[in-house]
């Protein structure tokens, strides 16, 4: 999982800072603890959640090996308790996104997500020399988009891997709508990859291609040209 990203804008910027000096003090020092919170927690959800899963992984590397359907439903249902799908897709999407219903972004997300669940699956059961992720830094991204999470995947006899995770706070429940290994963004990979086919064809029709395999998820590659591997 790899990609890195964003900027605020300098009018965006000032119009904050005025407004900003134009509150009370005591707003502030609300907003900042509000906002330390909301890190801390961030950081602690991706911390948990990665570890958690990194060792399942390995305690049940035997059984999801000989049972791909095993394996399967696992990463199904953490994507479903982690991901939040519908940010991603729009996000995905990009321009045309706009004025799409929510029933045709649902199908692309679901598409999106099948087909990553199938192809990497087993990819995840290759992670040797028990590894664990530490969390380096969180920030809060601008414009209200969520925390980022900076974090090192470490294993035993290789150089730490750098993954970011970019989450936001939905319903009161954390979620994942980007993960940025080495640099390589997956939303901005698949928003490139996607966005001629979504000149030619409805979101529906390639949601449609996605699941058939006619269209296929292609991988991003890591910053030395290899397949990113991920969480």
């Amino acid at each position: 999982m790899k990609t890195r990203n964003m900027k605020i804008h300098f009018l965006s910027l000032a119009l904050a800072s005025a407004f900003a000096a134009a509150m009370p003090a005591v707003s502030f020092a609300q907003a900042g603890m509000a906002a330390a919170a909301a890190q801390s927690q961030a950081g602690q959800f991706v911390l948990t959640n990665s570890n958690r899963i990194l060792t399942t992984l390995q305690q049940r590397r035997a059984e999801f090996k000989s049972n791909p359907a095993a394996l399967k439903q696992y990463i199904g249902t953490e994507l479903n308790n982690t991901f939040d799908r519908t940010t991603a897709a729009r996000a995905v999407l990009g321009i045309h996104a706009r004025g799409a219903s929510d029933a045709d972004v649902k199908l692309f997300a679901d598409a999106l997500v099948d087909s990553l669940t199938q192809r990497y699956g087993s990819a995840l059961l290759g992670f040797e020399g028990h590894p664990t992720f530490k969390v380096k830094s969180v920030t809060t991204l601008p414009n209200n988009l969520g925390v980022e999470v900076a974090t090192d995947l470490v294993r035993q006899g290789a150089d730490p891997t750098p993954v970011i995770y970019r989450v936001r706070n939905t319903g009161g429940q954390w979620r994942i709508f980007d993960v940025v290994i080495e640099g390589i963004s997956y939303v901005q990979t698949f928003r490139n990859q996607f966005d001629t086919p979504l000149r030619q064809k409805s979101i529906a029709q390639v949601a449609a291609d996605i699941r058939n395999g006619t269209l296929q998820v292609t991988q991003p590659a890591t910053g030395n040209g290899k397949p990113a591997r991920g969480k």
